[in-house]
């Protein structure tokens, strides 16, 4: 991706080096079940969510490296693509497109809809529209999931993004009413339809930024659906649990999550991401 000496955004809040005292704990609260519904775009742990206020403190000198400031650079020239973006799509369907902020953490954050630890990985908290992630889990990305280059990280960046204009559309609510009367099987299928959903726009996102920014460099469309597929529902349990359970998939598997990126980055055509129709 062509992103050095580019406009970074300004909607990016450094938390780096930020701390609480409370306790980590699994929490009832509607801020609680707002953030398990989107949290684990990679596979992250429910259990990492904190429901103990606690207190924010600055628990050291934090001194990122240079490679770590380099890609908090490259997230915000993302976070600023991605404005650019989703402000004129929404401009030319007559909607105004309320621009996230992204909020840089590392070891655990709190956020409106409650805390939550870096192994929940990077989520979307529809409570205050803020995107959380910590940079460390770009490392993990590459190293352990074999997500390689710089557009698997934008991939990740635009899939949560994809979250927010979802919440903007009124979707997030929608999915989260209808859970709430269906068993544990059928809400995980409902949440794995809401995940590609996402997986598609992030692909909608790459289709315009390719043509309004020229910024996508050859294998970069690669790159991201190598991503997505690396975090497949059954790619992950395959690789950390041994076995499959389908039953259990919350995001997809990884061909349906490569699909729905390339369907989004092909088409450009937001018609066509009616996840919760499509026969998956």
């Amino acid at each position: 991706m062509k992103w050095q000496g580019r406009e970074r955004s300004d909607n990016v809040e450094d938390r780096r080096g930020m701390g609480t005292g409370g306790r980590m704990a699994i929490g009832g609260g509607i801020g609680t079940v707002l953030i398990v519904l989107i949290v684990l775009l990679l596979g992250g742990d429910p259990s990492a969510l904190l429901d103990d206020p606690g207190t924010m403190i600055r628990t050291e000198q934090y001194t990122p490296s240079a490679e770590e400031e380099e890609l908090a650079y490259f997230v915000s020239v993302v976070l600023k693509d991605t404005e650019t973006v989703w402000d004129e799509i929404f401009r030319k369907s007559g909607r105004t497109y309320r621009q996230p902020k992204l909020v840089l953490f590392s070891g655990q954050v709190e956020s409106a809809c409650g805390y939550a630890s870096a192994s929940s990985g990077p989520f979307y908290c529809p409570g205050d529209e803020k995107v959380y992630i910590d940079l460390n889990f770009f490392s993990e990305l590459q190293n352990r999931l074999g997500a390689h280059g710089d557009f698997a990280v934008a991939y990740v960046i635009a899939h949560e993004i994809g979250h927010h204009v979802q919440n903007l559309l009124g979707i997030l609510d929608q999915v989260n009413s209808q859970r709430a009367g269906l068993n544990q099987v059928q809400s995980n299928k409902l949440l794995v339809r809401l995940e590609l959903q996402a997986d598609f726009l992030s692909g909608v996102w790459a289709h315009y930024a390719d043509r309004m920014l020229n910024t996508l460099e050859k294998g970069d469309a690669e790159e991201a659906m190598n991503a997505a597929a690396s975090v497949g529902d059954d790619v992950l349990q395959k690789k950390y649990q041994g076995r499959v359970y389908p039953d259990s998939f919350t995001h997809g598997t990884a061909a349906q999550r490569k699909e729905w990126f390339r369907k989004g980055f092909q088409s450009g055509d937001l018609r066509q991401g009616d996840t919760f129709s499509a026969d998956l």
